[in-house]
């Protein structure tokens, strides 16, 4: 292995914009990249400071190099890779939480964008509330100095509005419906609770943009870092890889319109970004959960596999049909070929997407990729086998244990409650009448409507097995 590390270059760095909240390989693989293009493009001091809100092993890795990374793209045939400069620091919260939000604090930051994941807001998935029992948010309401992503976006408004300063744009980057509102509504929830002139404060002056973000990007593994100190001939131990797609939608709704120029970087600057939304939500991500669950439970190890296998490709085709109906196409987008275009990119044997990466939080995915397009059906008479068994393959995996009775890591912000319901339960019907209980998930009127449905899905899933479950979808 070559033993020259990789570093920054020589030419000067932005100064700081932004700070991004959860600095993982997503963000690094997507939207740093869009904002070293929009630097490229027109200029401008957008830096990025970034925050691991969980431990030190990325700002452990990006430190040696002076922050600078690479970024891979990866084509079904060949890789290509640049070094990515834009991060000038990387702050770890919970050894210094005030350095978190002094930067945050910091008149010359305009943005603060996050990539957090569902469970990251700290939110109730079935209603969108803040969700005030989290331990998380129970420590941040007391605590001034706090540890969670909603609790410190709360506590550096308030240090800017006590300082006199104007607020920041909050920036979701994450696979929620409306993203922006949400995290507008518990922001905005929680700073009621702590004082309500702050409260009308941020929805005064503040402001959250909601975005739709896509690209792929499995994690990195040990190989992966071989692999690209072997392309470039440099050691790198902080590299991401990637898929070649990428689209960035946002609504251009920005305090005082400051922001890069992410237009010239390719991203779709919108007055609303519902119908990407909805359509990435359900169409990609939807049919992602659906092959993650009943690919891993079939022995499937990555989506590329799942989708290798004809049967499974053909499930995706019968999730397509029963989705498509529900979603409402942005303008000039044809969903048929939208579809056409996600099932090459799954097939891509380059991206080693893990079917149990995508597994994991589904209490915190459910409700916006699946459950949400069966309520659309439902209320309008269409069934949807495919999409019940997306479900009942999600509530086999929570029960533990794979169809060889092999245990199960389920790695769900949920996972104890989820064992608990289903512990010593055998009959399907049970096991779903349980988990259908759970109206964090499943809000009441939703869960009777899929009762019948589901437990029929459910047994069938238990008696053949994934794989042959899956294979009826081809007759």
């Amino acid at each position: 292995m070559p033993v020259d590390l990789l570093t920054r270059g020589d030419l000067p760095r932005p100064r700081s914009g932004i700070v991004h909240l959860g600095l993982g390989a997503f963000f690094r693989a997507f939207g740093c990249v869009y904002i070293a293009d929009a630097i490229a493009a027109s200029g401008g001091d957008w830096g990025v400071v970034g925050i691991s809100l969980r431990n030190p092993a990325t700002r452990d890795a990006l430190r040696p190099q002076n922050w600078a990374y690479t970024s891979v793209t990866l084509y079904p045939e060949q890789s290509e890779a640049r070094v990515i400069d834009v991060l000038n620091d990387v702050l770890v919260a919970p050894e210094d939480p005030e350095a978190v939000l002094a930067a945050m604090t910091a008149p010359e930051i305009k943005i603060v964008s996050l990539t957090v994941t569902e469970k990251g807001y700290c939110h109730i998935p079935s209603t969108g509330a803040l969700d005030t029992d989290h331990a998380d948010i129970a420590h941040d309401l007391s605590n001034p100095l706090p540890v969670s992503a909603i609790g410190f976006i709360v506590r550096a408004l308030q240090r800017r509005r006590d300082a006199g300063s104007a607020p920041f744009t909050v920036l979701s980057c994450d696979n929620l419906p409306d993203n922006g509102r949400v995290v507008r509504g518990v922001v905005l929830e929680f700073a009621r609770l702590i004082d309500p002139a702050l409260a009308d404060w941020i929805a005064d002056h503040g402001r959250f943009p909601a975005t739709m973000v896509d690209r792929i990007t499995p994690a990195t593994t040990q190989d992966d870092i071989a692999r690209v100190a072997t392309l470039t001939g440099h050691y790198d131990a902080a590299p991401v890889l990637h898929e070649p797609f990428a689209q960035w939608v946002i609504e251009d709704d920005f305090i005082d319109n400051a922001r890069p120029d992410l237009a010239a970087a390719g991203a779709e600057m919108v007055t609303s970004v519902t119908r990407h939304e909805n359509m990435k939500l359900k169409m990609l991500n939807g049919t992602h959960s659906a092959l993650a669950y009943t690919g891993y439970l079939a022995g499937k190890e990555t989506i590329a596999d799942t989708i290798a296998d004809p049967a499974f490709a053909t499930y995706a085709r019968v999730l397509w049909t029963e989705i498509i109906p529900a979603v409402t196409p942005p303008e000039g987008v044809n969903l048929e070929e939208y579809a056409g275009a996600l099932l090459d990119r799954y097939a891509n044997p380059s991206i080693r997407h893990l079917t149990w990466q995508i597994a994991m939080d589904g209490s915190q995915k459910l409700p916006q990729r699946l459950l949400a397009t069966l309520r659309c059906n439902l209320d309008n008479g269409r069934a949807s086998p495919a999409l019940c068994t997306a479900v009942v393959a999600w509530m086999r995996y929570v029960c533990g244990t794979d169809e060889a009775g092999n245990k199960i890591d389920v790695r769900d912000p949920h996972a104890a409650k989820l064992l608990d319901l289903t512990s010593g339960l055998d009959d399907p019907a049970h096991i779903v009448r349980s988990l259908l209980t759970f109206d964090a998930v499943f809000p009441a009127d939703l869960a009777a409507r899929l009762e019948q449905p589901l437990i029929a899905a459910a047994r069938e899933f238990w008696a053949k097995g994934a794989q042959a479950t899956v294979e009826a979808f081809s007759k």
